[in-house]
């Protein structure tokens, strides 16, 4: 999976370019699709910008074997970002999770 596959999932799927984040909190790791995208004039990201971020995003999860997990999680989630609720989705990493607690996302 590449940025712009992620970036295609997300319009596909909600209709924008949804920012993406990686969080961790008490030894687990999230995914997080933002309320913020990328056509509203006030995304603080430049088209370029985005598209790297979300490479970023895309290499972990490649790393991680996590990419059908959140393909499949979004295609079926009911959830929708809204202003200031994000979605999150845990990722199942089990123990490998503590490997990449070290590194910064």
């Amino acid at each position: 999976m590449t940025g712009s596959d992620l970036q295609a999932l997300l319009q596909e799927r909600w209709g924008y370019s949804y920012d993406l984040q990686l969080r961790r909190t008490q030894g687990k790791i999230f995914l997080q699709v933002m309320w913020r995208y990328l056509e509203q004039v006030s995304f603080p990201l430049s088209e370029a910008e985005y598209l790297a971020h979300l490479e970023q995003v895309a290499m972990y999860l490649n790393e991680w074997g996590q990419v059908d997990y959140v393909r499949q999680w979004i295609s079926q989630t009911r959830e929708r970002p809204r202003l200031g609720k994000a979605v999150s989705i845990l990722l199942p990493l089990g123990d490998r999770a503590l490997e990449w607690l070290v590194d910064e996302f």
